[in-house]
């Protein structure tokens, strides 16, 4: 692969909630350094990576003294500008990606259309409490932010399941895999995947 067709971005972002720091190859082996501080989240990033075959690396210091919310939504929020820096123009990509991946008793079914137009629909019944010290309801939060700040249109469906660990990891699975398929690219598809000749900006 020449330089101008690598597909790599990092970014830093710093506020007074927290400090961030994310890169990621699209094209990668899976490989992936992550700290957040909340355990159970770095565990969900590290399959993204593993699972979509990308590399990625998240530092993240946040004000965990108050809870995770600002450090997993800001992490979702840098994660989706890195995306789409990292894309770059969206020439000879499939475009939409699906996936249903099962987690023990649980079945989860995400589809993403890379299509500049940003939202979320996050249908997943899942406990208002913590698996960990991640609050389970911070899900849909960290899939709405990268869903908004990568332009993408992001479906997700928990279709069954009862414990929530099974439940969220599932979801992250089917994510990583659906996004890979994404930004695949394919010899057959010329320019950008559209009828209109671009993707809404």
């Amino acid at each position: 692969m020449s330089a101008t067709n690598v597909r790599r971005a990092e970014l830093e972002r710093s506020t007074n909630e927290t400090r961030i720091r994310v890169a990621m190859d699209l094209d990668g082996t899976g490989s992936s350094t992550i700290s957040t501080g909340v355990g159970f989240f770095d565990h969900m990033l590290t399959h993204i990576a593993r699972h979509g075959l990308f590399d990625l690396e998240v530092k993240a210091d946040g004000d965990l003294e108050i809870d995770g919310h600002h450090t997993i939504e800001d992490v979702g929020i840098c994660l989706g500008k890195v995306f789409a820096k990292a894309l770059g123009e969206p020439s000879g990509i499939r475009r939409y990606g699906h996936a249903v991946i099962p987690m023990d008793e649980a079945l989860a079914e995400v589809s993403i259309d890379v299509s500049g137009r940003p939202f979320l629909a996050f249908s997943a019944e899942l406990d208002k409490g913590r698996v960990g010290e991640f609050d389970a309801e911070l899900t849909e939060e960290f899939f709405r932010a990268f869903a908004v700040n990568s332009r993408t249109t992001l479906h997700i469906v928990l279709r069954y399941g009862q414990n929530t660990h099974h439940c969220i990891e599932g979801i992250f699975k089917a994510f990583a895999r659906a996004l890979d398929d994404a930004v695949t690219r394919d010899s057959r598809v010329t320019g950008v995947p559209s009828t209109k000749g671009m993707l809404e900006t």
